[in-house]
């Protein structure tokens, strides 16, 4: 059939992966599912649990998910029935991945890729512990790099797992670092050649924000606490979700994550029960739900502004120019959509009002002049929807040459940007202060936009699909979107790029 656009419809991989699971577990095969967030885990969980409710009813309570943000004990109690074998089936987040020892499982689906190869393996790697045979299952996404990675196979086994890819020196993440191993042991002044070349100034700060005191032997702690230290690397206290009759604690959203998933109105899932959010109180951390099931869900609304705080490296030819440097994004949720469940179909909006976001953060981008354009035949009405395609594709193949996750980087387009005078695309780390993302893209800018342009070029839909120039964290919902002035413009500039 034909969805939106003309573009071909697919499954998407969380029906399939939901039946996967059902069939697997129906044939007495201990399945892990991966998903790429939250709400996929609960979704699956349920499905598979629909599907083999009509078959064998008690199969499909030895289904469940799990996904950070359920409660300590919730999370212990589903390892030990899943390591008891008492669980066949398990729909989980990136959360499973790691850290937890659970062996004996015959099968695994990764539902969507995971970002990185090293996901993937680790990923595949949780079936067959033992030396049994397993088997490990990669269902693709309605996305430009899954559907780039079903094209192109040997970009999954022709290749070496990716160098990880993070900045020692971000500040954001060395302060806390530095205050933990102070708090262990005072630091000395050969300890600082262990961080790296920004830490005396990172130190310094500490001394000056009265986090550590200096005395002749060493740095010290001076807090009666131990470090708060965010592993996450999120910002700011995580959001408590309450159920407001009752008082009980049903889990937490990241405090990044919470204005576009818990906002008043929203719909929020959890343990395949569906809530919707009363009140969001940013003040106290908490948001109030009540157990509902509409037969909508919700998807934020964002709008996001970039402001270029210094360019600290670039290359720049007469049509194009490439940086890198320090980026300051605000980003504010204006409101949401509801729109129906089984269809997708917009049910209407709503305002928020939510005090907007600020984050200092690495970015690259490129700027084209208006003979690049004028060369690439695409006209001024069409360069908003051009370079808004181009930029979600970009974002959708980042994950090549850096270990990231679309929803690990951000990005902003425009066809006159205030700070270069011209028209502009961004794409920026979503961690405060950097994450070596956007440094990666940089350095690998012609390889990065090339792959870009064969994916949106090679893409069979007529008008922009998910598979090519479609964002699913779009906060503009997709628009305005112009594939075929996309695909000229990456034309024209990978000519110039090599």
């Amino acid at each position: 059939g034909e969805g939106e656009n003309g573009a071909p419809v697919r499954r998407s991989a969380t029906a399939e992966a939901a039946d996967l699971l059902a069939d697997l577990v129906a044939q007495g095969v201990r399945t892990l599912v991966f998903v790429r967030s939250r709400r996929s885990a609960e979704v699956v969980a349920v499905g598979a649990r629909r599907a083999l409710g009509l078959v064998e009813a008690d199969l499909a309570d030895r289904i469940a998910a799990y996904r950070a943000g359920y409660l300590p004990e919730e999370r212990r109690e589903l390892e030990r029935a899943l390591r008891a074998g008492e669980l066949l089936g398990v729909a989980a987040t990136s959360a499973l991945e790691l850290g937890v020892d659970i062996s004996g499982l015959d099968a695994t689906v990764t539902a969507g890729f995971p970002g990185t190869l090293a996901s993937l393996w680790q990923q595949a790697g949780r079936a067959g512990r033992d030396g049994r045979r397993s088997l490990a299952v990669l269902v693709a996404r309605d996305d430009p790099l899954d559907t780039y990675l079903v094209h192109h196979p040997e970009a999954v086994f022709g290749r070496p797992v990716e160098a990880s890819v993070f900045d020692p020196d971000n500040p954001y993440v060395l302060g806390p670092h530095l205050e933990c191993a102070a708090a262990e042991l005072p630091l000395a002044d050969g300890d600082l050649e262990l961080f790296g070349p920004a830490a005396p100034r990172v130190v310094d700060d500490l001394v000056r924000r009265g986090r550590l005191r200096r005395r002749p032997t060493g740095w010290y702690w001076t807090q009666r606490t131990r470090p708060d230290v965010d592993i996450r690397g999120t910002g700011g206290p995580p959001v408590r979700i309450v159920e407001a009759s009752t008082g009980r604690l049903l889990g937490t959203v990241d405090a990044a994550a919470s204005h576009s998933s818990v906002h008043h109105g929203a719909v929020y899932l959890h343990q395949g029960s569906s809530y919707v959010v009363d009140e969001l109180d940013l003040d106290e951390s908490v948001a109030f739900v009540h157990e509902e099931s509409p037969a909508w869900t919700t998807i934020a609304r964002e709008h996001t502004d970039i402001r270029i705080v210094a360019s600290t490296r670039e290359r720049i030819l007469p049509a194009v120019a490439v940086h890198l440097g320090v980026v300051e994004v605000t980003s504010q949720v204006v409101g949401f959509q509801r729109r129906i469940v089984a269809t997708g179909e917009v049910l209407g909006q709503e305002p928020l009002d939510l005090p907007p976001r600020q984050l200092r953060t690495r970015g690259v981008w490129y700027t084209v002049t208006d003979e690049l354009l004028a060369d690439a035949a695409v006209t001024p009405t069409e360069v908003p929807g051009a370079v808004h395609a181009a930029k979600h594709a970009a974002i959708g193949l980042l994950p090549l040459f850096a270990t990231c996750d679309r929803w690990d980087i951000g990005g902003v387009s425009t066809d006159l940007h205030p700070d270069t005078g011209r028209t502009s695309v961004f794409v920026y780390d979503g961690h405060a202060g950097g994450a070596g993302f956007a440094e990666r893209g940089f350095l690998r800018f012609g390889e990065w936009l090339a792959a870009t342009r064969d994916a949106v070029r090679a893409c069979e839909c007529p008008a922009g699909c998910p598979s090519c120039v479609q964002s699913p964290k779009c906060g503009n919902g997709n628009e305005p979107l112009d594939k075929a002035a996309a695909g000229r413009l990456l034309t024209a500039i990978t000519g110039l790029i090599s």
